[in-house]
Order: structure tokens, then C-alpha cells, then sequence
């Protein structure tokens, strides 16, 4: 077992919104990874900064979570997840647009048999065969 942490659930973190001490909160999980596609976005994060401190400060950040959170590689198989994700959502709900990193997230959890912690639900409704969690409730 294992839980993957969605980007906003440590970018709520990053902001004081949520204490990552919380994670122990699920704990029956197993480890904490991050998917490859969040090591992307946290990173992106860092290069948009509009300061040189707010830069520094999301690098120290970002670049520490990356030490201590395992990220799970976007493989062949999961690829192959994702793609019937696409697929699902595309073609006959229309709901793929502005999604697909949630999906490529979705997807490494559903590959490696994992849970998603985030706190976006909405993100990943009505993913089939997608097991989530919310560190706010």
C-alpha cells in the first residue's frame, strides 16, 4: 500500500495551509510518494515566482519535499492507465480539458495500486478505480 500526495496538498503546505506533520494522519497507507508529473509542477512553481526570496524560499521548500518524498516514475504501465483515463473522459464526458496532470496523478496511484491524498476532490471525481482521501476532513 502507499499514498500518493497530490501537488496542492503540499502547496497548501508550502503556504501554511496544511502542516505536512499530517500526514501521519494516514499512516495505514504505507509510505508517501509523489508522482513525477508533481516533482514538474512544484519545480514550475519555483520558476514562477515573481521575486528572487519568494524564489529561494519555494526552492528550499520544493527541493527538500523532493529529497524526502519518493517520486514514482510515469512507466509504461502507468502510461497505459492513463491512457484509458483519456480515453474514459474524453470521448464521451468531454471533461479531459485543463485535467490531465490530475489524470497523469490519478494514473500512478491507480498503476502502483495507491491511494491520492488531495485536497481538490473535485480534481479527481468520479476516476474510476481510483481510491482518494482529503487531509481537510
Amino acid at each position: 500500500m502507499g499514498l500518493v500526495i497530490d501537488t496542492n496538498v503540499l502547496i497548501d503546505a508550502q503556504n501554511g495551509r496544511f502542516a505536512l506533520e499530517r500526514l501521519t494522519d494516514f499512516a495505514d497507507y504505507g509510505e508517501g510518494y509523489i508522482a513525477a508529473i508533481t516533482v514538474s509542477e512544484l519545480l514550475a512553481g519555483v520558476h514562477l515566482a515573481t521575486t528572487p526570496d519568494q524564489r529561494i524560499q519555494r526552492s528550499a521548500f520544493v527541493e527538500g519535499l523532493i529529497a524526502s518524498l519518493p517520486a514514482l516514475d510515469f512507466t509504461e504501465s502507468t502510461a497505459r492507465v492513463y491512457a484509458e483515463l483519456y480515453a474514459y473522459f474524453l470521448r464521451p464526458r468531454g471533461q479531459m480539458k485543463g485535467r490531465a496532470h490530475d489524470f497523469q496523478i490519478a494514473a500512478t496511484a491507480i498503476a502502483h495500486g495507491f491511494a491520492v491524498l488531495t485536497s481538490n476532490l473535485d480534481d479527481f471525481k468520479g476516476i474510476p478505480g481510483l481510491r482518494v482521501e482529503c487531509p481537510l476532513t
